[in-house]
């Protein structure tokens, strides 16, 4: 067997590295140093198309805006509406109620009952539920005291009379409860 041996391929070393480029001059260095010639005009385009994406995106996002504000308004007039119909079947009720002539009182009263306890189905159905005061220890919260009365048996801060009821809906507070408060 004979072994052929490439006379001219250079022989590298495991510590040196076979390259192809020369080495850089010192001049060359100094080349890449130098100011490159600017396109003044490319610049400008591409700051135009720049400019041209971003008035884009702010219309884009003000648009956006306006259409989340517009079905948010939607979504809130639709919800009126709902309870308004709602309100509707009651307000027909009284209408009925109003019409009828010769009635005893018993049979009135009975029909009003009726209305009401519906009323209240409805605020249930919108969780609404009534404050419950009486008794309660005055809480500015949920209170508004609109009478302090002075009462031996009493405690300090007790409700003792409640004028008109508070609302709340969930943990919001529609309408405060005016109370009458008792003093010491």
């Amino acid at each position: 067997m004979t072994q052929h041996r490439a006379t001219d391929a250079p022989e590298a070393s495991p510590e040196e590295p076979l390259t192809d480029a020369p080495e850089a001059s010192s001049t060359e260095s100094e080349a890449a140093d130098a100011p490159v010639p600017v396109d003044v005009a490319a610049l400008q385009r591409e700051r135009d198309d720049y400019y041209d994406r971003l008035m884009r995106k702010a219309a884009e996002f003000d648009n956006y805006r306006k259409r989340v504000e517009r079905e948010r308004r939607e979504q809130g007039d639709q919800a009126v509406v709902e309870l308004l119909r709602d309100l509707l079947a009651v307000v027909d009720d009284f209408d009925i109620a109003l019409v009828i002539e010769g009635e005893p009182a018993a049979a009135y009263r009975k029909g009003v009952e009726l209305i009401h306890a519906k009323l209240h189905d409805l605020l249930g159905k919108y969780r609404v539920r009534p404050i419950e005061a009486l008794g309660a220890d005055f809480d500015p919260n949920v209170h508004q005291a609109v009478i302090h009365e002075e009462s031996a048996e009493h405690r300090e801060g007790e409700v003792i009379g409640e004028l008109r009821k508070g609302y709340m809906m969930g943990d919001r507070l529609l309408r405060p409860a005016m109370v009458k408060v008792a003093k010491a």
